[in-house]
């Protein structure tokens, strides 16, 4: 073999390995191609099943607002009405009373004082009939959650703290007091 054949060997020998190189590099792109095109698949269904769950929740958060802005309205307008009703109650209670005192104006005398205190009595059960109640404040110990000191006296045969007298009338409904009574306390 001549050095000529051996050059021209060698060349052969030389491109088959850089053939065969190039071979094995360009499967192994390929192969490479194939795993970043399976994994970008991948990705994109899952982007796809996020992008799916984000939908649905904001549809849920949409639908969630909506209805609490309708149980606010709801509340409301029920509350409205409840009002409105107990409203109703008190003054059908009340009208009653208020047409005794019509009645009670054309009345004179003895007729006039007694159709006064009739219709004092009639009011209170009528207050009673919606669980408001007067305060009983006199002889008892001041109590400020109840009653509220407009004077004070000095008197050695009262108690510390007693209510002396009531100026004016305190009321309470249930366990609420309505208006305090207001009250002359001594010592």
């Amino acid at each position: 073999m001549t050095d000529e054949e051996k050059k021209a060997s060698e060349d052969a020998e030389a491109e088959t390995k850089e053939e065969k190189s190039e071979k094995a590099d360009a499967g192994k792109a390929e192969k490479k191609g194939r795993k970043e095109k399976a994994q970008e698949k991948k990705l994109e269904k899952e982007l796809a099943a996020l992008e799916k769950e984000l939908a649905e929740l904001k549809d849920s958060h949409l639908r969630l607002a909506a209805e609490y802005e309708n149980f606010k309205k709801r509340t409301a307008r029920e509350k409205e009405e409840l009002y409105f009703a107990a409203k109703c109650d008190v003054l059908k209670r009340l009208l009653p009373v208020f047409d005794n005192l019509e009645r009670a104006g054309a009345a004179k005398g003895e007729a006039l004082e007694e159709g006064v205190r009739m219709i004092l009595s009639s009011f209170k059960e009528t207050l009673a009939g919606i669980d408001v109640h007067e305060i009983e404040a006199e002889g008892q110990t001041f109590d400020p959650a109840f009653c509220e000191a407009v004077f004070h006296e000095e008197d050695p045969e009262k108690g510390e703290n007693e209510v002396t007298q009531v100026l004016q009338k305190g009321y309470i409904c249930g366990e609420k007091v309505i208006r305090h009574a207001m009250v002359k306390v001594a010592n």
